[in-house]
């Protein structure tokens, strides 16, 4: 974890419109700020290696990042937990605890979240594992606990809709996400294979 190297998607893209997610970002700068800023958005996606430049003056363990990332295997990034080194008063890692307030849940109702899974650079998927969670093949799964799986009747490897709850100025409103590969977790060991 932590390897800063030089990485290209492997999917056809499909379409020779789409844009790369600097150039969107660059071109809602422009959008957004117009002549209120300093930087030359457009200038920048132009050649990504403007964009290490400015990255290695600011992110630490960056520096010389231009040449750094070309090398085989890239670079390391700063690691606390894994070179030991915590800046903290006791000089070890502290963690906190934060309260999460109850969420009532009606029967067959489950809470939801996201996590990242391997492959994903921010909004782009370069590829469809997950090697982090031997999931191969796809990328719209759904983890759950067995036993919430059996409880509802359900199956590894079935398909299932996914709709979200909420209340909008009172007014409940339901959004479907279809077809959703259920996958068991238990114990980190992710049981399905080839979705």
């Amino acid at each position: 974890m932590g390897v800063v190297h030089m990485s290209r998607g492997n999917l056809e893209p499909p379409s020779d419109q789409l844009l790369s997610e600097p150039a969107i970002v660059a071109r809602l700068a422009v959008a957004t700020l117009g002549n209120r800023t300093n930087v030359n958005w457009l200038h920048l996606v132009e050649d990504y290696d403007r964009i290490r430049d400015l990255i290695a003056r600011v992110v630490p363990g960056c520096d010389d990042m231009n040449r750094r990332v070309r090398q085989k295997g890239g670079f390391y990034l700063p690691n606390a937990a894994r070179d030991d080194d915590y800046k903290t008063r006791t000089g070890n890692a502290n963690f906190a605890l934060s309260a999460i307030e109850p969420i009532p849940l009606e029967p067959g109702q489950f809470l939801m979240t996201t996590l990242r899974s391997h492959d994903p650079y921010n909004t782009t998927i370069y590829g469809l594992d997950d090697r982090y969670r031997g999931i191969f093949h796809g990328r719209r799964v759904v983890l759950m606990n067995p036993a919430d799986m059996q409880e509802q009747g359900w199956n590894a490897g079935e398909l299932s809709d996914i709709t979200s709850h909420f209340r909008n100025d009172g007014k409940e409103e339901l959004r479907r996400a279809p077809r959703f590969v259920l996958v068991y977790r238990f114990n980190n060991i992710y049981t399905h294979r080839n979705v």
